[in-house]
């Protein structure tokens, strides 16, 4: 099996766009990844694409991966849209990652897309349920803010976590969100604000919940032996997993744990040889705060219910002994769901580079990162590991 490196990146900023639709901004995000590799690249090295998307406008498109290779120039390519609820870029990076290894193309494209804010308001909560179950969670009134919501509830019940823990995590990815210019929110918040802020579903508040965004993202990869040709700056995937969970909450053994992702992060581990302790940076899953304390136990950065502590703490600061979601996360970077995964590759390849917009933002001297992408309540997962030279 070939190795792999990353040769380019590029993204949208996220946020709120009633000007632009999937296809300007899938193509702005695209010229960004091609103008970043330093030596040059012809487009038409690509040979195949994987392009994460959930819907447009809400509605599920068919052939949706056509019309995104042929607005950047690449008709002619196999291309496969990937839908894996909020996962979706995520595990279409995996899939450009194995293409490579494989044999099957030297250079691939992995992106995702989504615009969101074209969703009328009082249909997105039923739209984003095809995420989660629906014959036993969504048809029944639940909402994603409401399973987030026991999952905190019960994380509180088994191991003391208090409100005041989450909206620790809220203030954190804000005040790093205020220094990302590519951020759907830029500013920074307060501990009383975010806990007085209104109640979405108890114990979240709004400031718990990510927002609605629109926003594209891509990455260019290449086989490693071949990644100098067009870049002085590679990044190398060292190890990648993936796994499942039951989709219903009621179904699992624990809903305090997502097992697609301890299981994702198992293999990622084993497969580049390194251990949690070893991981400089990381861009973790927090559609909403409790998600991102989780993460914590479930990646192995701390013991099982001591997610809570890790952010009382400041570990997981910029400066701690390890950073979480220095671009603001999906709290306060935004989460446009199919460019989530490849936002998240996005930051890391930065902040491994030396090249966090915002010196304050940079994390010194990061060797191995971790990109850590969760499908709706934890029905799927993906990690990525990338290093370094």
């Amino acid at each position: 099996m070939y190795k792999v490196a990353i040769i380019g990146v590029g993204q949208t900023r996220f946020g709120e766009f009633a000007d632009k639709g999937v296809k300007e901004l899938f193509v702005e995000a695209f010229l960004e990844a091609i103008n970043d590799v330093d030596k040059g690249i012809d487009p038409k090295d690509i040979k195949e694409a994987y392009i994460g998307n959930l819907g447009v406008g809400g509605i599920q498109l068919g052939n949706f991966s056509s019309m995104a290779v042929d607005q950047i120039g690449l008709h002619g390519i196999p291309a496969t849209r990937v839908e894996n609820a909020c996962a979706s870029s995520g595990f279409a990076f995996r899939s450009a990652v194995m293409a490579i290894m494989s044999g099957v193309c030297d250079v691939a494209l992995a992106g995702g897309v989504e615009k969101m804010t074209d969703i009328p308001r009082d249909k997105l909560r039923y739209w984003l349920g095809v995420s989660g179950d629906t014959e036993w969670e969504r048809l029944a009134g639940m909402t994603f803010p409401g399973v987030y919501a026991l999952m905190a509830l019960r994380h509180m019940h088994q191991y003391g976590t208090k409100r005041e823990h989450l909206a620790m995590v809220a203030v954190k990815n804000h005040k790093n969100g205020a220094q990302n210019p590519k951020a759907h929110f830029q500013r920074e918040t307060t501990l009383e604000r975010a806990l007085n802020s209104p109640m979405v579903a108890y114990p979240l508040t709004i400031f718990d919940c990510c927002p609605v965004s629109d926003g594209a993202s891509v990455a260019i990869l290449c086989r490693a032996d071949l990644a100098k040709k067009y870049t002085d700056t590679p990044i190398y995937v060292a190890g990648f997993g993936a796994g499942t969970d039951r989709l219903s909450l009621f179904e699992r053994e624990d809903f305090t744990t997502l097992m697609a992702s301890v299981l994702a992060a198992k293999q990622a581990y084993k497969m580049a040889g390194i251990e949690p302790k070893d991981v400089d940076v990381a861009e973790v899953h927090d559609c909403f705060t409790i998600a991102e304390i989780i993460a914590y136990e479930d990646l192995g950065f701390c013991k099982k219910g001591e997610g809570a502590k890790l952010i009382e703490e400041g570990e997981t600061e910029i400066g701690g002994r390890i950073p979480v979601n220095p671009s603001g996360g999906l709290k306060a970077k935004g989460h446009p769901i199919g460019a989530t995964g490849t936002g998240q590759i996005y930051e890391i390849v930065k902040q491994l580079r030396g090249e966090a917009e915002k010196r304050s933002r940079q994390v010194s001297g990061a060797e191995i990162g971790l990109t850590h992408n969760v499908g709706g309540s934890g029905g799927t997962a993906v990690v990525h590991i990338l290093r370094r030279g």
